[in-house]
């Protein structure tokens, strides 16, 4: 039998090292570095002005910042991340905050002191990024109440999740949800059913985010008040919208990571500036702001009456901003207490305006790409869990390869579905891809359950526009033989095969040569995905030259990428260099077979991968991928290739 209590220690002493990588990494990007290399990485603005001042929440002075110059260099800024003012004198003065938004130019930080330093202002300023310390404060104490809960429902969901004792059924039968296929149907009654856990496992375009929002939908009829999170802001916005668009009440706590309309009107910003106290509290900041104003208006050598003056505003400017604290925390409440779904991250969930909330069912959608720690912080508060995700594809990031060998990249959704196997309902029906796409896939990691549905079974480019010649959905051309070497590069761990990429954007460029996007209602979305980042920059350089393909890559039809940044996307056509050309066989971190599930399953209508096949099939994922390519007549030679090629 396993024992937990060893486990959940591991855990922790795993999440310190990762915690201790994560910062020396930080530490050599950030401190070894210029204020223009800062800037470059995206850590930096500088030089900054501030366009905009007022109090926020706790008497804490909020400041607007604006950039100068390089208005719009690329940077790493978002809502929820640590960051600090500094002046650029030598004297390294810094001001501490959380950055609560940004617009183009703009950073807004809330800062943790309830007046401005005098240095403010008396020189060049900028804002960077500070090393990120609260996520794992939080994973901590999450980690802590976990393992010391005894005789509390934490206790129980922690000794169900991790496989030693049984989860708990109801037989509730549901009525078919009109709008979901039959597995879509099984999952939510399998979620209406549980009394501890059920998880929804999607496979690659199965509908798992409509499922949920079904799901979410159903257990509102039942139930008063749901906590929705996700590890990233990008699907927390998501959820966000589609239940918003669903009629449901629902607040965003933190930041959205992209501006809508749908969005932005449920923070609990937005929230608060609509309720119909909020211009009591409007008024009281408002009078204690001038207060200040003219408490500070007296100069330094004043009297003894001047100075008990100055007191009085003072304090007459602290009692009307408590009492705005106070109308805020009513407002709050009042809010709180009225919605149905609370929507945030894993660590949003511990954000002080919801921390001391529990509640009825805590749904976590991309359980699978999420760190066992992060979870348990929602889920410390819940008396009841719902997973989505997919084992079988992407896990969490982890920069400590201690870390990750140690196991912190097995998540608590891998654990509970292997643990518990009944616990689970698979989405089997796929909407995306052409049956030939989906097979192999379908075949290593889903037990040949998935079935593609019938708008897709068959779709392919042919079907999309005539001007395409009837022809596979998949090709494999293999480069054996060729002499297109690899080329590594030792101080950067990366490869690149240029004579690969040559090859997979000429055949790409040949295939879209009678292709206009101009004459399509809705034109292609094309996908260049490698392992490499020297191969990425390689293919970018590549397309850049090649002005058919620039031309696309401007209009964002084309986009050039590794498979972590296409996780949860999809495009028509999705082409693969798969780089590794060796005499040793040797396939590096390919031999994550996880990761290929990834980039061959965004492919709607056309998979097009370029690799050696000598050195691929030293590994038997690879072998059999191979093979399959060759069963259904879609292995071509780089050979062949090269010769029709004009």
């Amino acid at each position: 039998m396993i024992d937990i209590f060893e486990e959940l220690r591991q855990v922790k002493d795993l999440l310190k090292i990762e915690q201790e990588e994560d910062r020396q990494q930080y530490k050599l990007k950030a401190l070894k570095s210029t204020i223009t290399e800062r800037k470059e990485m995206g850590l930096c603005w500088y030089p900054v002005f501030i366009s905009k001042e007022e109090i926020g929440f706790g008497n804490k002075v909020v400041i607007e910042l604006e950039r100068t110059s390089d208005r719009d260099q690329l940077h790493l800024f978002q809502p929820g991340k640590t960051a600090s003012l500094f002046i650029n004198n030598g004297d390294k003065s810094s001001l501490s905050g959380v950055v609560l938004g940004v617009k183009r130019n703009k950073v807004i930080l809330a800062t943790n002191k309830e007046d401005l330093p005098d240095w403010v202002g008396t020189g060049r300023m900028g804002i960077e990024l500070t090393f990120d310390e609260i996520s794992y404060r939080e994973m901590e104490i999450a980690l802590k109440k976990v393992q010391e809960a005894n005789g509390t429902r934490l206790a129980e969901l922690r000794d169900i999740m991790l496989g030693i004792k049984p989860a708990a059924f109801t037989d509730e039968k549901l009525e078919e949800i009109q709008v979901l296929n039959e597995s879509q149907n099984e999952a939510v009654q399998k979620i209406a059913q549980a009394r501890d856990v059920a998880i929804i496992h999607g496979p690659p375009g199965t509908g798992k985010t409509t499922t949920l929002v079904q799901a979410i939908l159903h257990t509102l009829k039942s139930q008063k008040r749901l906590l929705v999170t996700a590890p990233s802001n990008t699907a927390v916005d998501l959820l966000t919208e589609k239940l918003a668009n669903e009629g449901v009440n629902v607040i965003r706590i933190g930041n959205p990571s992209r501006v809508s309309d749908v969005l932005l009107e449920h923070t609990l910003d937005a929230q608060v500036m609509a309720h119909r106290a909020y211009k009591d509290l409007k008024n009281l900041r408002k009078t204690a702001e001038e207060y200040k104003r003219m408490a500070y208006q007296f100069k330094r050598k004043f009297g003894h009456q001047e100075r008990a003056q100055r007191q009085l505003y003072k304090s007459e400017s602290h009692r009307l901003l408590d009492e705005a604290d106070n109308v805020e925390h009513y407002i709050t409440d009042d809010l709180l207490d009225n919605v149905q779904v609370i929507t945030c991250t894993l660590v949003g969930a511990a954000n002080k305006a919801i921390r001391h909330l529990t509640y009825d069912t805590v749904f976590i959608d991309e359980a699978a790409q999420a760190l066992e720690p992060a979870c348990w912080i929602p889920i410390s508060r819940t008396n009841r869990v719902v997973l989505a995700g997919d084992h079988c594809q992407l896990p969490p990031t982890i920069k400590s390869l201690e870390a990750d060998k140690g196991g912190l990249s097995v998540t608590l959704f891998e654990k509970c579905i292997n643990r518990q196997p009944e616990v689970s309902v698979m989405l089997k029906t796929q909407y995306r891809m052409h049956h030939h796409i989906m097979q192999f896939s379908n075949q290593q990691f889903y037990g040949g359950e998935l079935v593609a549905h019938e708008s897709v079974h068959s779709a392919e480019l042919h079907g999309y526009s005539t001007i395409f010649a009837p022809d596979m959905a998949v090709e494999f051309i293999d480069t054996a033989g060729c002499g297109y070497n690899e080329a590594e590069m030792p101080e950067t761990q990366s490869s690149a095969n240029p004579e690969e990429g040559d090859l997979l954007i000429n055949h790409l460029s040949n295939l879209l040569k009678n292709y206009d996007e101009e004459e399509e209602v809705a034109p292609l979305k094309i996908g260049v995905i490698a392992p490499y980042r020297a191969q990425i920059n390689y293919l970018q350089d590549k397309v850049e030259h090649t002005p058919r393909l620039h031309e696309l890559h401007q209009k964002r039809q084309l986009s050039i990428g590794t498979v972590d940044s296409f996780q949860g996307q999809e495009r028509d056509i999705i082409c693969m260099s798969l780089v590794r050309s060796n005499e040793r066989g040797e396939i590096g971190f390919l031999a994550d077979e996880r990761r290929m599930n990834v980039a061959m399953t965004r492919a709607r209508r056309k998979l097009i991968i370029v690799g050696d096949s000598a050195t691929l099939s030293t590994n038997p994922f690879f072998a059999e991928l191979i093979a399959y390519v060759e069963s259904i007549g879609a292995y071509k030679s780089a050979w062949e290739l090269t010769e029709s090629m004009p």
